[in-house]
This record gives structure tokens, C-alpha cells and sequence, in this order.
């Protein structure tokens, strides 16, 4: 997009807008270094013209994505002024307001590598599922059946549509609250696998997680953020924190995967930690 937008508007304007951009559905997000509104408007002008068929309304990221809900504000650029949509992975189809909910399309090849490590007879426990993307590529890919936790009302509401939109209701069980909580009420031990696709809140939720897990152990896959030099040295980091914290709480594991996801920022990178859990012992269950 950024190539062909340059045989179109001055260097000056393009240079208010960063390269990365989202493109969730027929929406675009774009952000700009400093809130350079009137730039970013004409930049959104010419997206609407370079893709009218696919693109139908370009809004400018206004803040960092945060709070518990892992919602960002949205300024209107160009296009049509909604926020709903509906977007498609693999086939899959999510309908999604981009502004009341979390969804973020970086995280398409992690759907897709953890969906299909995912075998039928498994139990799976999604932390922190949005509108439930990873909890329906997991149901639809292997019919597992899935308990898929967020604590933000609107983005459970999108869940329960997505769920009925895919055909997923007798596999995907939507639960709308705190996932410490539903653990500890209802889904103790349940838990061959657990995500925990959240990592503001990942060493903090990490005890509930193995609480999830049956007694003879099973997957989390556990993401992070760090800051590092280098992506080589963002994994050893989460690898050396993880290990710290399952260390201080006895349990036996080891760590059969890790990658960079992205880079979020200058030397901040997201990372991902698969953890198979051995045997748990009896204060987990």
C-alpha cells in the first residue's frame, strides 16, 4: 500500500504516517508519530481511492491500546464513520467493532500454528479470547471443545455472534468475566491446553493457568512483551522470566517452542512461549 501511495501524495505528507497499518475487514487503522490529523486525512483520501472496493472507511489510531478491554480510541478519517466489520481468516469470519474490542490481524499465523497443534480430544481454556478468533480456528480445525473467557462485555457479545456465525456453538462455550475468576469457580483441572494471548496480564494470570490444567498436566502458550536489543535476546528473556516464575511455583516443564511474533516498537518486541506441563501438584488442583 505504502509503495503505490507515494506515486500520489508528497513525501512530506507520507512521512506523517508510519509504515505499519491494520486492515481489519473493509476498515483501515493507521497511526501517525504525532497526531497529525490533517495529514492523515488526506493519506486516508488516497487509500479510498487506490481501494474502493476494498476499503470503505480509514480511521487514525488516537491512543495505545489499554485497560482490561485491550480497546484503542479511534479518530475518523475518511470513508464511512462505523466501526463495525466483519473480517476473514482462512475463511473464518469475525465480526468485530474495532474500536470497542480487541482484534488484531498480526496474529493470524499464531491462530493457524496453534490451531493445528490442537488434537480432537482436546480441552482447551482460552484466557483472554476477544472476539474469539483463537477459540474458533481451534473448534473449527479440530473439533475440540473450548471455554473462551474475556472480561469485556462487547467483545463477548461479538464472541456469541462469531460462535453462531462459524457453527461452532456445540464446541465453543462463551463466558463473559474475569478468567481468574472462572477458574477458580468452574473450570478447575478441565485443561489438556490453556492461552493466554494477553501479555499485560500473562505472569500475573500464570498460577491460574496452571490451575486450569488437568492433574496430569498439559499446553500453555504464553505471550509476552519485552524489551531487548534484539529479537534473539527478546526470547531468551521471556524464557528466563517464565522459567523464574514456574520455577518459585514447583512446577516441572520444559519449553518445546518460542518466536517472535512482531516488533511493537523501538528494541519491544511480542513473543510466544509454548510450555508443556508435567504432572501438577495437588495446590493447583
Amino acid at each position: 500500500m505504502r509503495l503505490r501511495l507515494k506515486e500520489r501524495i508528497t513525501a512530506t505528507v507520507l512521512a506523517n504516517v508510519y509504515n505499519s497499518y491494520d486492515i481489519i475487514g473493509d476498515i483501515v487503522i493507521i497511526k501517525t508519530p504525532n497526531g497529525d490529523i490533517e495529514n492523515a486525512k488526506k493519506v486516508a483520501t488516497e487509500i479510498l481511492k487506490l481501494y474502493p472496493r476494498m476499503v470503505k472507511a480509514v480511521f487514525m489510531q488516537s491512543s495505545a491500546v489499554q485497560s482490561d478491554f485491550r480497546i484503542r480510541q479511534l479518530t475518523f478519517l475518511a470513508g464511512e464513520n462505523r466501526t463495525i466489520t466483519v473480517y476473514k481468516e482462512y475463511g473464518y469470519l469475525f465480526r468485530v467493532d474495532v474500536e470497542r474490542c480487541y482484534i488484531s490481524p498480526r496474529l493470524l499465523f499464531e491462530h493457524k500454528r496453534i490451531s493445528d497443534l490442537v488434537t480432537p480430544d482436546e480441552v482447551v481454556v482460552n484466557m483472554f479470547s476477544g472476539v474469539g478468533c483463537f477459540s474458533i480456528f481451534i473448534a473449527k480445525s479440530s473439533g475440540s471443545k473450548v471455554y473462551s473467557i474475556d472480561v469485556n462485555p462487547v467483545a463477548c457479545k461479538f464472541m456469541q455472534e462469531n460462535v453462531r456465525l462459524n457453527r461452532v456453538f456445540d464446541r465453543v462455550v462463551p463466558l463473559l468475566g474475569d478468567s481468574k475468576e472462572i477458574i477458580v469457580s468452574q473450570l478447575r483441572g478441565v485443561a489438556d491446553r490453556v492461552l493466554m494471548p494477553l501479555p499485560e496480564l500473562a505472569f500475573e494470570y500464570l498460577p491460574y493457568a496452571l490451575m486450569a490444567l488437568k492433574s496430569s498436566g498439559g499446553w500453555i502458550h504464553f505471550f509476552d512483551f519485552q524489551y531487548a536489543a534484539n529479537r534473539q535476546v527478546a526470547i531468551k528473556e521471556t524464557c528466563r522470566k517464565v522459567a523464574m516464575h514456574l520455577d518459585a511455583l514447583d512446577v516441572d516443564y520444559n519449553f518445546s517452542f518460542s518466536r517472535v511474533i512482531r516488533s511493537v516498537g523501538p528494541c519491544r518486541y511480542q513473543t510466544v512461549l509454548d510450555i508443556y506441563v508435567s504432572e501438577l501438584s495437588s495446590k493447583f488442583l
